[in-house]
């Protein structure tokens, strides 16, 4: 999957890149498998901004993609699609009841390939199958945290997670963080590399384009007042606070631990940060 690259011909197209849909066989959705998504802007139920610097943006259709493919499915890819929703590509796939479905689509997966479910399906990309049936050093995506929840980890573009060992029951998986973490091996997971692999290097070129993406300016705490943000204020202009980096309400940032759920810790074999020092 190749870059665009574009003529200078304005300053916002001299640095502005994007994807090449050549692998996008259409561009119509199924009508049966969208619905209308509804937008909160960062805003809670009470109405009040929670997450910053959102709204606006183009309006979108929500794809109903199946995260967890039921077993003995035996399915058709019939188009490769966009999703507004989500980095990665998706696949259309018609199983063997003539029953539509939208799966996350992995690098090299075409028109006319078969996608099969189950312990007897065979080690391909694209095919779905239980952690105690994959072989120990294959590459994945979409691991399911619960058996038959669906998947939640390693769903974004170019990701993929590597199955380390298995105990007993529970398998070693080495996520794209870096992080080793027990997965149930009743867990389902796809095999692959999740597709649209260079979404990472799309340079975004001007504001206007993340204003469509629905993401709105995010001003710096050194320039607003000493009333508006802690690091604000100050009489010889912009200068380094005297104490650790906050957020606006006053929390430490950059490096402050937040993590709450401890309940999960007895999963993780080996943390993102032990192999990032490393």
């Amino acid at each position: 999957m190749a870059i665009n690259v574009y003529k200078p011909t304005t300053p916002g197209r001299r640095g502005m890149t994007s994807i090449s849909s050549s692998d996008i066989t259409t561009k119509k959705p199924l009508r049966s498998l969208v619905v209308i998504k509804r937008r909160t802007n960062g805003r809670n139920n009470q109405g009040r901004i929670t997450t910053r610097h959102r709204g606006g943006g183009a309006k979108r259709y929500y794809r109903l993609v199946n995260f967890g493919l039921e077993s003995g499915v035996t399915a058709t890819v019939e188009h490769i699609e966009y999703d507004p929703n989500r980095s990665a590509r998706i696949a259309r796939i018609k199983d063997q009841t003539g029953q539509y479905h939208y799966i996350l689509a992995s690098q090299g997966m075409g028109v006319g390939q078969t996608i099969t479910s189950g312990e007897e399906a065979p080690i391909e990309a694209g095919n779905r199958l239980k952690l105690k049936n994959i072989p120990v050093g294959s590459t994945i995506h979409g691991i399911e945290l619960q058996p038959g929840k669906g998947a939640q980890l390693v769903r974004s573009a170019g990701n993929s997670a590597q199955l380390m060992a298995k105990e007993e029951d529970y398998a070693q998986v080495r996520l794209p963080s870096g992080e080793v973490r027990r997965v149930n091996v009743e867990c389902t997971a796809s095999i692959g590399v999740l597709s649209n692999e260079q979404h990472q290097n799309v340079k975004i070129g001007k504001a206007g384009r993340n204003r469509l993406k629905g993401k709105r300016p995010s001003v710096r705490g050194v320039v607003m007042n000493a009333v508006d943000h802690p690091h604000g204020g100050g009489d010889g202009g912009r200068h380094r606070m005297a104490k650790a980096p906050r957020t606006p309400w006053g929390q430490k940032t950059l490096g402050f631990k937040t993590r709450r759920r401890k309940n999960t810790n007895q999963f993780i074999v080996r943390s993102r940060h032990q192999a990032k020092r490393k």
